[in-house]
């Protein structure tokens, strides 16, 4: 499998908003830990995060700016552009993803809280 491929798929998957695609992507025991929170084991878990965090969501693009990989590793910086009706937030972040067989095992990701909260308060 080509991890920088499939990273490429998921990172343009969250502009369809689906939390079981979006969660289709991990291992069944893969872990997503979004940095400002606590990390979130179990694919099933981790649909149930992406949508309580996406539930106000009505628009999301993510812009890749540098997408690096080695072996099983992807790191790939962005610009996500987020919209919850009329607030905004251009987010820059950066995700680390460890792959297995074609899934991801675990993805940290790491943004400012605070950026985000203030644009979509």
């Amino acid at each position: 499998m080509d991890n920088e491929k499939i990273i490429r798929e998921f990172i343009e998957a969250w502009s369809r908003l689906d939390p079981k695609e979006l969660s289709s992507y991990f291992a069944e025991d893969g872990v997503y830990h979004n940095m400002p929170t606590g990390p979130v084991g179990g694919r099933e878990n981790v649909e149930k995060m992406i949508a309580g965090f996406i539930g106000s969501w009505t628009q999301t693009e993510w812009d890749i700016l540098h997408l690096v990989s080695a072996g099983d590793v992807v790191i790939a910086e962005r610009l996500d552009r987020t919209k919850a009706g009329d607030k905004a937030v251009d987010l820059p972040c950066t995700g680390v993803f460890e792959m297995e067989k074609g899934k991801i095992k675990v993805w940290r990701d790491y943004f400012d809280l605070t950026t985000y909260m203030k644009g979509m308060s």
